[in-house]
């Protein structure tokens, strides 16, 4: 089974200069979890959570942080993202998918073509899915 018979193809993507509470509010409206983010040249740089918005690197920067749970747009999502996430490619095989997301604790995966352009995103919620379709058969 390949990747690209599971992956998410309707991708929301955050810039790298979006605000994190416009990020976050994105994410909420569409009831998603990730986001992959994008570059100027459209190609993928990272990839930001919302476990990320929850408890960014930065907050433990300062002994009083608590300002900074007050998610604002003066904060970028660069300063926040994950970058040079893992990838994977649409006619990769699901266990590829699988090993990154055991591996590395990852809730979804972003799907890049031979250009590095992302062409969708795989969830761990998607390899349940697969699984399930695998055990049903």
């Amino acid at each position: 089974m390949k990747v690209s018979e599971y992956m998410s193809t309707n991708v929301v993507t955050a810039n790298l200069r979006d605000g994190l509470r416009q990020t976050f509010y994105r994410m909420r409206e569409r009831d998603i979890r990730h986001m992959p983010v994008l570059g100027d040249d459209e190609r993928l740089v990272g990839i930001i959570s919302d476990r990320d918005l929850r408890h960014p690197d930065w907050v433990d920067d300062e002994e009083n942080c608590a300002h900074y749970y007050l998610l604002d747009n003066a904060h970028k999502v660069e300063s926040t993202m994950s970058k040079g996430p893992a990838t994977v490619a649409p006619d990769d095989n699901l266990q590829r998918a699988v090993e990154l997301v055991l591996d590395h604790k990852y809730g979804a995966v972003p799907v890049v073509d031979a250009d590095q352009k992302l062409v969708g995103i795989i969830s761990a919620i998607d390899l349940l899915r697969a699984f399930h379709d695998i055990d049903k058969g």
